[in-house]
């Protein structure tokens, strides 16, 4: 299977995959986590453009050593791979990249609908209540969280995001964190050192997708109406 080379190399002699971007793949939720399961191993498969016989993925819990939780993994031809993944209603968020990546996806409308009082003090300064910036920084604390294997064991508010400088700083190290408005309700960020982004929006091509997209004009038609 080939794949263009901006995104990932090979090591001389090893096969091992060098990835130079970090893709992120955007689809519907699958019917269980199983199946989104299976949709990271599709997802790490093509990105490094290898048989997906060859690769594997897994969970695994830095704190109780379980694999029924925790921060997934990925091997390709038995080499370690970055993988993170996350969900919201109706998007699955897939991504692949260099080992030690973090990616969280988020609803601006479901942040605002239940107000989480996780912000920063600096973060509070910064957006105010403003329900996308704060959504934004909701997302970007997660996908450093993810990143740094401990998730929510650690104190949201002790992750300080600063969106326009594109980086969040948690126990004194600064991680720069990339984020990305995929509509007027979804955001994404993505936690990394690589400097390449590549968002593969797979959502269009799923007729789900369409039919929410109506369901939502409908709805935003019989609001306007009922002014």
């Amino acid at each position: 299977m080939a794949h263009p080379d901006h995104l990932h190399t090979y090591a001389a002699g090893m096969g091992e995959p060098s990835l130079q971007a970090v893709t992120v793949r955007l689809a519907h939720p699958g019917g269980s986590r199983a199946a989104d399961r299976e949709a990271l191993l599709a997802s790490a498969a093509q990105v490094t453009g290898v048989d997906p016989a060859s690769t594997a993925v897994g969970r695994r819990c830095p704190h109780c050593g379980s694999d029924t939780h925790g921060r997934p993994w990925a091997t390709v031809q038995g080499a370690a791979v970055g993988v993170s993944l996350s969900r919201t209603p109706g998007v699955l968020a897939l991504a692949v990249g260099p080992v030690g990546i973090g990616v969280d996806v988020e609803r601006v409308s479901r942040v605002a609908a239940a107000p989480l009082d996780a912000s920063s003090p600096g973060e509070r300064a910064r957006y105010g209540s403003d329900p996308v910036r704060l959504a934004a920084c909701w997302a970007a604390t997660e996908a450093v969280l993810k990143r740094d294997g401990r998730g929510l064991r650690v104190d949201p508010a002790s992750v300080d995001v600063d969106l326009d400088a594109g980086t969040a700083v948690l126990d004194g190290a600064v991680h720069r964190v990339r984020v990305r408005y995929l509509d007027d309700d979804v955001v994404l960020a993505v936690a990394t050192d690589t400097e390449r982004i590549v968002i593969d929006d797979r959502r269009e091509h799923d007729p789900r997708e369409h039919d929410r997209r109506e369901h939502d004009r409908r709805e935003h038609d019989h609001r306007r109406r009922d002014r």
